[in-house]
């Protein structure tokens, strides 16, 4: 039965978006992965959308999918650029990964409007101002 299933806590991994400006000072939206255990994490899966409402009309991204085969121990990877276009929607998450051999995963959503500047702190892990999901 369902309650029978043992489905392991997420822990210590969590999804930022970050904004990076280049050399000519140009800005652009990132989307990381923040791997914050003392172990690898391996086999990652992500797929990523976007889905609400502007004006009143249903709006959705495509649906994309990314894998990353290591995230090493208190490192980071990039997942995808993100345009600031899709802001006003739920902009979802969802990540796999294992390890160990077990199987992990959460869906992240930033929220409407969440991805803005006046919400930007400092993420240390990736040395840049953006905004880190609780």
């Amino acid at each position: 039965m369902r309650k029978d299933i043992d489905i392991p806590q997420v822990k210590n991994v969590t999804v930022a978006i970050a904004r990076k400006k280049d050399e000519l000072n140009n800005t652009g939206w990132k989307v990381y992965l923040i791997n914050q255990n003392q172990v690898d994490i391996e086999n990652t899966l992500v797929t990523s959308k976007g889905y609400g409402q502007k004006n009143g009309e249903e709006q959705k991204t495509s649906v994309l999918r990314h894998f990353l085969e290591t995230v090493e121990a208190n490192g980071t990877a990039l997942i995808e650029s993100i345009q600031p276009e899709v802001f006003h929607l739920n902009n979802e998450y969802w990540v796999s990964y294992y390890i160990g051999g077990e199987l992990f995963d959460k869906r992240f959503v930033f929220v409407p409007e969440s991805i803005s500047e006046k919400n930007l702190t400092f993420i240390k892990e990736l040395e840049m101002d953006g905004i880190l999901h609780s």
